[in-house]
């Protein structure tokens, strides 16, 4: 499942390697066997009975970005203008990407002239009866968050499995019959992240989650290597703003854009999924130090975040927020230079302070 992931961090200060682990020396075999030991969970098909429906048909919200799923994009440049860019994803719409310098940040997927999703994050956003930055009491008084989510449409019945580990990082909330809402938190300040807001087609093709079906699961398009380039350049690029408008939500200072160090982001994040491994550790055992080397990459001090098997660009930013290690280097104060490698669904941050 795209849904469940992967991330470990490495940090290099100077010459010297520093792992982050919460306890006992580090291994990568051992800690890539532990990660994969817990990532067993697979779609499931049902074969009982439907699944009864948990929410209300709907919950009246108010604010301007619920109000957009449905819409045309033509009604979207009428009311927002053209976007900063436009970024191909691998599920069939496209992300039009609109920013406030680091204080707003929203995506929305348009698919045949039609927003089917959006994802946004940062400050002064318009999403009542919640705000970026509530606290995920609050936020839960207002949705009543459960394990369960179900949806029912003829006879095709479809329910989503939620972990008390997944309800307290990305609760799934449903909004009516075709819109579903994931709230992303940061489980070190109990407060709202980021929000996502997605059509029932658009869930059941992403599946973050597990999954008991009957029926049949619509599946995103087959991409040729060609459109894997696009959409693994727009990931890199979101990749990239969502850091900075997180760092910007702590006080930290902008990253810039590095080139050369994405490239080697993207060949590491490539090699990962070309021999199907998880690791800083490349196969002949090289590690970042020597890919900063091979390309000679001069730097004060550099870490790298890494995950696989995230749905796309924004998840895996919000993945490495709630891991104590990967957020340390998201936040840290010397950094001054990021780059983005994504192949597929590997993900790799290299992040660098430079002369």
């Amino acid at each position: 499942m795209r849904g469940i992931s992967r991330l470990i961090v490495l940090f290099l200060i100077g010459a010297g390697l520093f792992y982050l682990v919460t306890e006992g020396d580090f291994n990568p075999q051992d800690a890539v066997k532990k990660v994969e030991k817990n990532l067993m969970t697979k779609d499931t098909e049902m074969e009982s009975k439907s699944t009864p429906e948990n929410f209300t048909d709907t919950i009246d919200l108010e604010g301007d970005l619920y109000s957009w799923i449905g819409d045309t994009s033509d009604k979207l440049i009428e009311e927002l203008g053209e976007p900063v860019r436009k970024d191909s994803s691998p599920y069939g719409y496209d992300w039009w990407v609109y920013m406030d310098a680091q204080d707003k940040y929203i995506q929305f997927g348009i698919e045949d002239g039609q927003i089917v999703t959006m994802f946004a994050t940062g400050n002064q956003l318009s999403i009542e009866p919640v705000q970026i930055g509530q606290s995920y009491q609050d936020v839960n008084s207002h949705f009543e968050f459960s394990n369960e989510v179900s949806v029912s449409e003829g006879l095709e019945s479809y329910r989503f499995q939620l972990s008390d580990e997944e309800l307290g990082v990305r609760p799934l909330v449903k909004l009516d019959k075709h819109t579903y809402m994931q709230l992303y938190f940061d489980t070190f300040t109990e407060k709202l992240s980021s929000v996502r807001v997605l059509s029932k087609d658009v869930l059941l093709k992403q599946r973050p989650y597990e999954i008991f079906y009957r029926g049949k699961l619509p599946e995103p398009p087959e991409l040729s290597d060609e459109e894997w380039q696009e959409v693994q350049a727009g990931m890199e690029q979101q990749i990239f703003d969502i850091t900075n408008v997180i760092r910007n939500r702590h006080k930290k200072s902008e990253l810039s854009w590095d080139e050369p160090i994405s490239e080697v982001a993207l060949s590491h994040s490539k090699d990962m999924s070309d021999n199907n491994y998880f690791s800083h550790y490349s196969q002949n055992g090289e590690g970042l130090k020597d890919r900063l080397s091979e390309h000679d990459i001069y730097y004060f001090s550099a870490g790298e975040n890494i995950a696989a098997q995230y749905t796309d660009g924004p998840a895996a930013v919000e993945g490495w927020l709630n891991s104590e290690g990967h957020r340390e280097a998201l936040l840290k104060d010397s950094y001054t230079h990021l780059g983005v490698g994504v192949y597929r669904y590997y993900y790799t941050q290299n992040f660098m302070e430079k002369p």
